[in-house]
């Protein structure tokens, strides 16, 4: 959004840090919810290389962020049913080799809550979608 034009300086870096404000918590509350807080952090796999899941994450989100601008600049019902389905498609391609997450903040919450920092640039080596910032 920032790059076309539709989000200034501002509102971007305070939607970045309130989104890995948000992840934090979230994943305190996760951690103290469940037994096992290993799950919540996206890894690079045995499947794969770190560039390997660099390109998967890349691949996603580019479609992810397609999608998401497709239908916000074309208003129809089926935009849910859309920005879902490439959320799947997304996680399903990805998840085998990074976790699939797709947003940097969402690696970032359970990184700083577990500790665990294993290849975790790799989540924020691919560009953010237009849905993981605010408005």
């Amino acid at each position: 959004l920032l790059c076309a034009r539709k989000l200034s300086a501002l509102r971007g870096a305070a939607g970045v840090l309130a989104q890995c404000a948000g992840a934090a918590l979230a994943s305190a509350a996760a951690c103290a919810a469940l037994p096992d807080d290993t799950g919540l952090v996206t890894r690079v796999s045995a499947v794969g290389t770190a560039g390997t899941a660099l390109a998967w994450e890349t691949f996603a989100t580019f479609q992810l962020a397609l999608a998401a601008f497709a239908a916000t600049e074309h208003a129809i019902p089926q935009a849910g049913l859309a920005l879902g389905s490439s959320v799947a498609a997304g996680a399903l391609a990805a998840g085998p080799f990074s976790g699939g997450s797709m947003n940097p903040a969402r690696s970032l919450g359970p990184a700083i809550v577990t500790g665990v920092w294993d290849d975790h640039w790799v989540s924020w080596g691919h560009p953010r979608t237009p849905s993981e910032s605010p408005g």
